[in-house]
């Protein structure tokens, strides 16, 4: 999600002498690609194909259905052959006390029983079927940010004067997460209202443990936690991930910009909080609440910008910020099973010119008992990518005591060195990458597929061979191959699988394969997912700077038709699409509808639509729609 620029505060920028040119050359030399070196050299020029793997594979199921139109309009739009329904909206009722949704007289109280908003991941997580024999589930949904001046009544005029603790106190409500069960009728899925699994997750008022290496640090205790391992709520939650157990990740990025003041002169956290862009000074939180103020609280924002685990089917249980995953910016968590058992989480921190991480656990995967699975999280090893030219990436450790991750460098302890996880990826010369978004590995076929999604302020002389355009805008889409489908592997290979972007327009330097038509290219790839066939959809955040709206898109990744891709879902005006995610036998798509009717000069009272109630008095309301096959059928075909 593109809430700022997120413009690089990476001070150790890799600055490389080789032109684009240099890098395709490199890059081709090692191999053929659909007909050969030379058919490959003249189609990269004229943006017309796209990287292939070496090795033999078996080919995916090509998808199936009629693709839809480009364009922006101030609804929705899916194939012929689909249906959506509007699964629960920002305001709804998940508990039988809460209130009717009024926008006119939105306020804390009522926020905590209601869905929250901007949606953004979207996690299911399959129950038992009742005695009716419906499918049930529980959703789980991520709220990542608010869009004030389009949330709040009357405050756009006057902004951010206008702003009162009250407004900020719902706006800490409104974010956070949701849990809530929901259960596939005749008519679609439905909320269960009242379920006993449901529950809201905030940024102010649900206790969390820090647990994991840097639990108890000094640098992690404030006034209200002198033990550094309590904390108050989890914000900014983009992307996640569902655990093999079925525990849920919520991945905490921009916490930057919640944060207000300048921490005193001299202070020991003044360059770790730069690096990070600290304060950011987005939200007016900071004028009520002193944790907010790094100016009186200049360990809070240390508490922030880690991955939190929930157990979704234990309302009371208490959710536990996974020290051991790292620090930064995190779009998304999504794990895997390596081959010996040991659990691996991928990894994106959402700026530009900074990096790929892999987390993988000490301990193995109990599949028969999620319980002793428990604390797996706590003890594992970080690793960070550098994409070499060859097209090999070595996975470098953050460990203390290695290489320059010691004492002499600042880091006491592994604490340190996940306190400031950038710092010390800067130190091992990891490849800075234009914004890597979410990452999802494919257990079937070994590969891990990269969203990056642009990068307008990289240079001529900053070019390398895994981001090969200055003035990316359109971002690209690598494949990591793990050697052997071992994804705890420390050393794999990678592919571009497109370079997005108008493939008819040469100063793009675009890839698609020839097939895709006018309709099918896209820019901005952001989140991700590997259908139960395992076919490969991406979802967009900035699609707008190519003149058309945010969607989702099925994206081809192996055989003759590698680098297609085929418009599925257009979002209405001002809204990016989150998610995706299937239920697990493919018949339901969910996706997150986030900040429709943004735009230049929208407000709460001039929203540029009103996506999805259309109606006067209501403002638009981001949402959870879940689109199915009208024959019941596989999405996708």
């Amino acid at each position: 999600m593109d809430q700022s620029e997120n413009k690089s505060t990476n001070p150790c920028i890799a600055a490389g002498a080789q032109t684009l040119e240099q890098v395709i050359e490199a890059r081709l030399t090692r191999r053929g690609v659909l007909g050969g070196i030379a058919a490959v050299s003249g189609a990269l020029l004229s943006g017309c194909t796209t990287g292939h793997s070496e090795t033999a594979e078996p080919q995916t199921p090509v998808f199936d259905f009629d693709e839809i139109a480009r364009g922006v309009d101030d609804t929705h739009h899916v194939p012929v052959g689909y249906g959506t329904d509007t699964l629960i909206r920002w305001g709804d009722p998940l508990f039988e006390d809460s209130p009717a949704f009024d926008p006119m007289a939105q306020s804390e109280t009522a926020q905590l029983r209601q869905f929250g908003y901007n949606n953004d991941y979207v996690g299911f997580v399959a129950l038992p079927d009742s005695e009716d024999g419906r499918n049930r589930g529980l959703l789980c949904v991520n709220h990542e940010y608010v869009s004030t001046t389009l949330m709040l009544p009357g405050v756009a005029a006057d902004f951010p004067a206008s702003m009162t603790k009250d407004f900020c106190l719902t706006e800490m409500a409104a974010h956070g997460g949701t849990v809530v069960e929901i259960v596939e009728t005749e008519d679609g899925w439905r909320p269960v209202v009242g379920s006993k699994y449901n529950r809201r997750i905030t940024a102010h008022s649900t206790p969390m443990e820090i647990t994991g290496p840097a639990a108890g640090s000094a640098r992690l205790v404030t006034t209200k936690d002198p033990t550094g391992t309590v904390v108050a709520g989890t914000m900014n939650n983009c992307a996640g991930g569902i655990t093999p157990w079925g525990t849920w990740l919520m991945a905490e990025e921009n916490f930057n910009g919640y944060f207000r003041g300048e921490v005193p002169e001299g202070h020991g956290e003044a360059e770790n909080h730069k690096r990070y862009g600290v304060p950011g000074g987005w939200y007016q939180w900071g004028r009520f609440v002193d944790r907010y103020d790094v100016s009186k609280e200049p360990n809070e924002p240390n508490r922030f910008g880690w991955v939190v685990e929930v157990d979704p089917t234990d309302p009371t249980s208490q959710p536990k910020k996974r020290t051991a995953l790292g620090r930064f910016k995190h779009e998304g968590a999504e794990s895997v099973i390596a081959p010996d058992g040991r659990l691996v989480i991928y990894m994106g921190d959402d700026q530009r010119f900074d990096y790929v991480y892999k987390f993988v656990s000490t301990g193995r995967v109990n599949r028969n008992d999620p319980s002793a699975n428990r604390d797996l999280l706590d003890d594992g090893v970080l690793y960070v990518a550098r994409f070499d030219e060859d097209g090999m990436v070595d996975w470098m450790p953050l460990r203390h005591g290695e290489g320059p991750l010691t004492i002499a460098n600042g880091f006491r302890d592994q604490a340190d060195v996940l306190i400031e996880t950038r710092r010390a990826a800067d130190l091992l010369g990891a490849t800075p990458m234009d914004r890597p978004e979410d990452v999802e590995p494919d257990p079937s076929t070994g590969k891990v597929w990269l969203m990056l999604t642009n990068n307008s302020e990289r240079t001529d002389d900053q070019v390398d061979a895994a981001n090969p355009r200055a003035n990316n805008q359109f971002g690209h889409i690598i494949e990591i191959i793990e050697p052997s489908g071992d994804f705890s592997a420390t050393r794999s290979r990678w592919e571009i699988l497109v370079r997005c972007g108008d493939p008819s327009d040469p100063a793009f330097g675009a890839s698609w394969n020839p097939l895709t038509s006018e309709n099918g290219w896209f820019g901005s790839p952001d989140n991700c997912a590997v259908d139960p066939s395992g076919r490969l959809w991406i979802a967009t955040d900035g699609n707008e700077r190519t003149g058309a709206a945010d969607g989702l898109w099925a994206v081809e990744t192996t055989g003759e038709r590698r680098g297609t891709s085929r418009a599925f879902f257009r979002a209405p005006e001002g809204a990016e699409v989150c998610g995706p995610k299937f239920t697990p036998d493919g018949r339901t798509l969910f996706l997150a509808v986030q900040h429709p009717g943004e735009g230049e000069g929208a407000t709460f009272e001039s929203p540029s639509t009103r996506w999805p109630d259309f109606n006067s008095r209501t403002p638009p309301r981001p949402a959870v729609v879940a689109i199915r096959r009208v024959d019941g059928g596989t999405v996708g075909g």
